[in-house]
């Protein structure tokens, strides 16, 4: 994956002055737009598209500091169809005008060609097998919430305990398939996993295709397929993120797999009373490259 990575960033690099086709770069580089975005933005901490713009208005300022053309001309050569579109995009990058950086050349803020390594630090222990599931439905209580990649997402917080204590046990009873017991589940993500954005999460357990669902309940039908498993145990939820974030630096890049379309699922197999500690297992849909 990280000579892939690199080669889309040659990719940007050869299209900076046209709207770049993720989903024709990732066609070229054999593998799928939606794993390219989510391990481009796992990886670089940016979604491709900021990178791009980044790079773009880049070169831009070093076309306008070098004189080279009107602003008008310089729009067009970095993909922008009139001076205003170019300026918003300029000013959100730089943080100035296109016309004060070509006449005090400056303040810029340059965004660097990016280089992907691949650096083995084995600090991230990654406990994982490989699943094949049958197609399963998971149900429960969801709600559109926003992405946070650190500490305790409140929002999330507030659906689960809004939630009466004995639904909690109703829901446990419901669930006849793996992965068992509560389920977390993240779903329609934003492929580049910009913190922020919106996706729905479930409180709820997984069941058999047959089931049926009580009408209270939301429903996310799960297609059969395979899935990586994380197991973590300790500090909750500190040690779950920090495997969820090395999948994307030490797993991927060294496992013919690559993530698939689909919900990523946090199974509690243990917990402590206050849940300051926890064993969970980590399910990503995966496909071989």
């Amino acid at each position: 994956m990280i000579s892939e990575l690199n080669r889309l960033v040659d990719l940007v690099e050869e299209h900076l002055g046209e709207e770049f086709d993720v989903g024709e770069a990732a066609r070229t580089l054999g593998t799928t737009e939606y794993h390219l975005r989510r391990m481009f933005s796992s990886l670089a901490g940016m979604p491709l598209s900021e990178y791009v713009r980044r790079r773009r208005m880049t070169a831009a300022a070093a076309d306008l500091v070098r004189g080279e053309g009107d602003l008008l001309e310089v729009a067009v050569r970095h993909g922008y169809g009139s001076t205003e579109a170019f300026g918003r995009a300029f000013r959100a990058v730089h943080g100035a005008r296109p016309s004060d950086v070509r006449r005090d050349g400056g303040p810029l803020r340059s965004q660097p060609q990016l280089r992907f390594r691949l650096t083995v630090e084995g600090n991230t222990p990654m406990d994982s097998r490989i699943a094949e599931h049958p197609a399963f439905r998971l149900i429960g209580h969801a709600a559109r919430v926003p992405l946070i990649h650190e500490g305790i997402n409140p929002h999330i917080q507030r659906h689960v305990t809004s939630l009466p204590q004995q639904e909690h046990a109703r829901l446990k009873a419901l669930g006849n398939a793996e992965p068992g017991g509560l389920l977390q589940v993240c779903d329609d993500l934003d492929p580049d996993s910009r913190e922020g954005t919106e996706l729905t999460y479930l409180h709820g357990v997984a069941v058999s295709q047959s089931s049926a669902a009580p009408g209270d309940l939301d429903v996310i039908e799960v297609p059969a397929g395979r899935w990586a498993v994380f197991h973590t145990s300790g500090p909750h939820p500190q040690v779950l993120q920090e495997t969820w974030a090395a999948t994307a630096t030490e797993w991927f890049p060294s496992h013919p797999w690559r993530l698939r379309p689909g919900p990523s699922i946090v199974a509690i197999l243990d917990r402590a009373e206050d849940f300051s500690t926890a064993t969970c297992e980590l399910w990503l849909p995966v496909e071989a490259e």
